[in-house]
């Protein structure tokens, strides 16, 4: 292997291990206990790995994960949606581990229901 490709797998290999924790994958949520519930966005980031937003419902606040960028523009969530005092529905999962922290599995926005998976 010539040095520039071993020096382009190195820094290939660094980048996926740097952006590991910061994967959230289906695993860690547990898909047996669906949640559906309807909040106000406090405060949402639209921006990769996966776009997240903190949702009130009743006295509780989610951190909800969301879909990646580019899935939530392919299925027409866009980050206007998200501003912050939004109404929103969230059907998805809690975390296993992390209280208060969900990953959607659709969202219904103005009416209109986005699947995120």
């Amino acid at each position: 292997m010539s040095v520039l490709k071993r020096g382009s797998f190195v820094l290939a290999l660094l980048f996926c291990i740097a952006f590991k924790p910061f994967h959230h994958g289906w695993a860690n949520y547990d898909q047996d206990k669906t949640l559906d519930y309807q909040g106000t966005i406090e405060e949402a980031v639209y921006e990769n790995p996966h776009a997240t937003a903190k949702v009130k419902n009743k006295d509780k606040t989610w951190v909800v994960i969301l879909a990646p960028v580019s899935r939530m523009s392919a299925r027409g969530v866009t980050e206007n949606m998200l501003k912050k005092g939004a109404a929103i529905q969230v059907v998805g999962y809690p975390h296993k581990e992390i209280e208060n922290e969900m990953r959607a599995e659709r969202v219904f926005i103005n009416g209109n229901k986005y699947e995120l998976r």
